[in-house]
């Protein structure tokens, strides 16, 4: 690494080997050969004179890339689709006479871009499966464990951990479901031509509308595609670009909100992120457990939600047929999101995999705020046996009031119960109290609905996708 330079810290610090290589030159200027063969084989097979040899010797040379050679053309011509053009001529010249034949640049520059937007859509995907098997393992083994439930921050009632889990599950499998959409509707730009009128290769084909049809359909098999994008200028709709990096938004938003949870959960000291045995919380606070990858992935999904703002404006200010001042944004804004996407499940994934949970903590919140919500069993009790239910409401306020102000005032414990025992008006027995202190009383069909979702959801879509099951995540810094 050149440490005299910037480097992009989603390649250096956070985004995957795999995710990088998609994004590669290599890949990108290999499929640009490709789809070149795929050209030339679809013309000759509808009468188009190009030889065997000729495509063979494309062939041959469709991987190994002559950079240097396409580096110092485009400094002469400022243009690199033809920069490129002229240096795969030079090492198939026999084929330099047909090669792009019909075509403008946005035929390998457009078809590559959806072509690598495709295989970085199945990584996510793949990554965003794993992680819902992680998740739902994490769920299952808490399903039981009892806790706070909190609304505006502020407690509520028990809960269980299994159950606050399926929250961040449900919000995953509406993401998978948005990148599902986007994959299954995604076609190539095809070969329309300057203006998408196709005129070129109308006259290639001598006025042959139908070979001109078929082309497309032939190339768009050859690159594993079912169709072309019925329509286009010189480019596919930048529309196109903004559905994809919203899907990925969406698995920021997911992402976030989890991080946000954990966040507050490790304040709280409920649970922790992996920790390894020599990691440094802080610099100047030696005992500090700061929740860095949670925070990272707080950081990173930020960015991906703001980065979904430049296919949209690029979108909605393209002129006409096409301008060119998408090119530059397109090159920074995608991969990044996707680097970054990957970044950030890669984090999650880790995330769940270590976490650890502490039901003594989560115990101790409980019985700090259950006195609260018992009342109404405490009520229910008293008027059995023969209490007024209007003064007994009455009694349980004023004694929850002075008992908040013990705890907000004074910092003591909640002494609710101690004064509602020693209340005449209550007549309650310390076994009563007893039974009504069982947590689990209070989490409703918490661990029953943690339950049914992973069994009428969750395990269904694992089991058809069991083939993409099996990932190896690896956390950087």
């Amino acid at each position: 690494m050149d440490n005299s330079i910037y480097q992009n810290p989603l390649c250096g610090r956070y985004a995957s080997k795999e995710m990088q290589h998609i994004f590669s030159n290599d890949t990108k200027f290999t499929t640009w050969r490709r789809l070149w063969i795929a050209l030339a084989e679809s013309e000759k097979e509808l009468g188009i004179d190009i030889t065997d040899e000729q495509i063979e010797e494309l062939k041959a040379f469709k991987d190994d890339i002559n950079y240097e050679v396409a580096q110092a053309r485009e400094k002469e011509v400022r243009h690199d689709v033809m920069s490129h053009v002229y240096a795969y001529g030079q090492q198939a010249k026999k084929a330099a006479g047909i090669l792009h034949l019909g075509a403008t640049s946005c035929f390998v520059g457009d078809n590559t871009d959806i072509i690598v937007m495709k295989s970085a859509l199945l990584q996510i995907r793949k990554l965003l499966v794993n992680l819902i098997n992680e998740l739902s393992k994490f769920a299952l083994a808490h399903k039981d464990d009892a806790t706070l439930a909190y609304t505006h921050f502020q407690a509520a009632q028990p809960t269980t951990v299994g159950k606050r889990s399926t929250l961040w599950l449900y919000d995953l499998t509406l993401d998978l479901e948005a990148v599902d959409h986007v994959l299954s509707n995604l076609k190539l730009r095809g070969c329309k031509g300057t203006t998408g009128t196709c005129a070129s290769f109308l006259e290639l084909f001598d006025g042959d509308h139908e070979k001109v049809k078929d082309l497309e359909k032939h190339i768009a098999s050859r690159m594993g595609f079912d169709a072309c994008v019925p329509v286009s200028g010189q480019t596919y709709t930048r529309k196109i670009d903004y559905f994809v990096l919203s899907a990925l938004s969406g698995i920021a938003q997911s992402a976030h909100k989890f991080s946000n949870d954990i966040r507050l959960l490790s304040h709280l000291k409920e649970v922790d992120e992996p920790f390894e045995s020599k990691q440094i919380g802080s610099s100047a606070m030696a005992y500090k457990r700061n929740p860095m990858r949670s925070e990272r992935i707080a950081s990173l999904a930020r960015y991906i939600m703001i980065d979904t703002l430049n296919p949209a404006i690029t979108a909605a200010t393209q002129w006409f047929e096409r301008t060119l001042d998408d090119s530059a944004n397109k090159r920074i804004s995608i991969p990044e999101a996707f680097l970054a996407t990957d970044a950030i499940l890669s984090l999650y994934i880790n995330i769940v995999s270590g976490m650890r949970v502490y039901p003594k903590v989560m115990e101790k919140h409980l019985k700090e705020e259950l006195p609260f919500m018992v009342t109404e069993g405490i009520i229910m009790i008293g008027v059995k046996k023969g209490g007024n239910r209007q003064e007994l409401h009455e009694a349980i306020r004023q004694h929850s009031v002075k008992a908040a102000e013990q705890v907000k005032l004074y910092g003591k414990d909640n002494d609710l119960m101690d004064r509602i025992k020693g209340d005449p008006l209550f007549d309650i027995t310390d076994e009563e109290l007893k039974e009504l202190f069982d947590f689990k009383k209070y989490t409703g069909r918490a661990p029953e609905q943690t339950e049914e979702f992973l069994n009428d959801y969750i395990y269904p879509l694992l089991e058809e996708n069991k083939d993409v099951l099996g990932v190896d995540v690896t956390i950087n810094v």
